[in-house]
């Protein structure tokens, strides 16, 4: 149905102007010029008649999106969501149930722009669930009523006033808040007026580069190496008490060696600190000579 009325499409700027003076231009219908023409859409699938009906409703549509700007989207988009529940309620009115349009149209539009908003407003998907959507749209209105200005955390007490009012728990009243303060960002937002730049290419890469990597490999092996070169100097019982309980993922209790050679645990210290010692010096030898 959009593409057969070819209606007047929102821009950003100065074009937005002039597309909100355009949709106050076309003449508010009358209740009975309406009821004629929405059962002429109903009936015979008058496309005519649909566009009138779409046209007289364009600037509540406006009217409605403006009420939310807070959420950081563009109005143009707002209002271009807006139409479509515009339109999605055109296609659905019943005129005769008695009431007019705009009644049946208004929670269409606030629907198409709300869904929106949840979709586009934060990366991280938000609940959509009726209390959840209340929540989410409904806080800024009762933190102003309560009191509660600027963007940190609220006062327990009015967590809770908010929870009970809305019905929800008071998690998510925290939650939703601390959303609103600081909502996600896309990092691949346009940070340039031509849009050539992303947020994304901004940010420093705090891995290490591929050359720092192979240094780092290379010295590892280094260091290795000149370890198992040192460890030559120690006698077999010396390199296994050292290799236990120095070089093990999980150390070996001095108890436990002490019990394996037959000896006390100190004895088992003075050789793993004699033996790492002499690792140690014989270590510094090599890398000198190297």
């Amino acid at each position: 149905m959009s593409t057969a009325l070819a209606l007047p499409v929102p821009s950003s700027g100065e074009s937005l102007s002039r597309y909100i003076d355009q949709v106050h231009r076309f003449p508010v219908l009358g209740a009975e010029e309406e009821y004629v023409l929405a059962n002429a859409f109903r009936e015979h699938g008058d496309v005519e008649a649909a566009r009138r009906l779409v046209t007289s409703h364009l600037r509540l549509v406006v009217k409605i999106a403006s009420g939310y700007r807070g959420y950081g989207l563009p109005l143009s988009d707002l209002i271009s969501e807006g139409n479509l529940g515009l339109m999605t309620a055109v296609r659905k009115f019943e005129p005769d149930r008695g009431f007019r349009l705009s009644t049946y149209a208004m929670w269409w539009i606030k629907a198409a722009i709300q869904e929106y908003i949840l979709r586009s407003w934060s990366l991280v998907k938000l609940g959509t669930s009726a209390a959840q959507k209340k929540l989410f749209f409904g806080l800024a209105r009762l933190k102003r009523k309560l009191g509660e200005i600027g963007g940190g955390d609220l006062r327990p007490e009015n967590v809770t006033a908010i929870a009970r009012t809305l019905d929800v728990p008071e998690s998510d009243v925290v939650e939703v808040n601390r959303r609103l303060a600081q909502p996600v960002a896309s990092l691949n937002a346009p940070v340039s007026l031509e849009g050539t730049a992303e947020a994304q290419d901004f940010l420093a890469d705090d891995r290490p580069s591929v050359e720092d990597v192979l240094v780092e490999r290379g010295e590892a092996a280094r260091r290795s190496a000149l370890l198992r070169q040192a460890m030559d100097i120690l006698n077999e019982r010396e390199r296994a008490i050292l290799a236990a309980r120095r070089l093990s993922a999980t150390p070996r209790l001095l108890e436990d060696l002490a019990g394996e050679y037959g000896v006390s645990r100190e004895r088992i210290r003075q050789i793993e600190e004699r033996a790492f010692q002499k690792v140690a010096r014989r270590v510094l030898e090599l890398a000198a000579a190297a």
